[in-house]
């Protein structure tokens, strides 16, 4: 980060969101992606640091989905790498990933917000299981597949005889008789 200090609610922002930030769950997106891309992490750097200028990215998604990243930039230029990581969001969103599962470049690239990479990653390898063909590892919950029903016309009927306990009941309970406090004499 090229930024000093922050202070007040600025100070309070980053502190939550590094609070966000999943150890675990870091560890199990780089080991998801160090065996699709069949390459390590660079050794002493950090998940973050290791991702910066985009060029895992790409070849993650280009290992998912072959030729969506056409040129990956191996230039050390800041506006380069940004590009790699720019090209991975652009790639990743066609793959099939929600744009509300998405991050913002200065998110990984200034360290802003790991936690939003790392669930981009995550939403990734739960859209991966969908695909056809698709048998390398498992990162994240399974995505719900539709599950559509057929209801008859006396199912339909049927269900609109039932009462739901939603509704309430009170028994036959009025308010007549009810005093709250004092009445009001004239």
């Amino acid at each position: 980060m090229n930024q000093g200090p922050t202070y007040g609610l600025s100070a309070k922002v980053a502190q939550k969101l590094q609070g966000k930030r999943d150890p675990q769950k870091e560890a199990e997106a780089q080991a998801w992606i160090e065996e699709l891309i069949g390459e390590k992490f660079p050794g002493g750097v950090a998940y973050e640091d290791a991702m910066k200028d985009g060029i895992i990215l790409c070849k993650l998604i280009n290992v998912l989905d072959p030729g969506s990243v056409k040129r990956i930039n191996e230039q050390k230029m800041p506006f380069k790498q940004m590009e790699n990581v720019g090209n991975f969001l652009t790639a990743v969103q066609a793959y099939g990933v929600p744009a509300s599962d998405l991050f913002q470049t200065v998110d990984l690239y200034e360290r802003r917000n790991i936690s939003a990479v790392t669930q981009c990653l995550v939403a990734l390898g739960r859209v991966a299981q969908t695909k056809p063909g698709y048998n390398g590892p498992v990162i994240g919950p399974k995505q719900a597949e539709r599950n559509e029903r057929e209801f008859s016309e006396e199912q339909l009927r049927q269900g609109e005889a039932v009462i739901s306990l939603q509704y309430g009941t009170n028994k036959g309970a009025t308010q007549a008789g009810q005093n709250f406090g004092l009445t009001r004499h004239m």
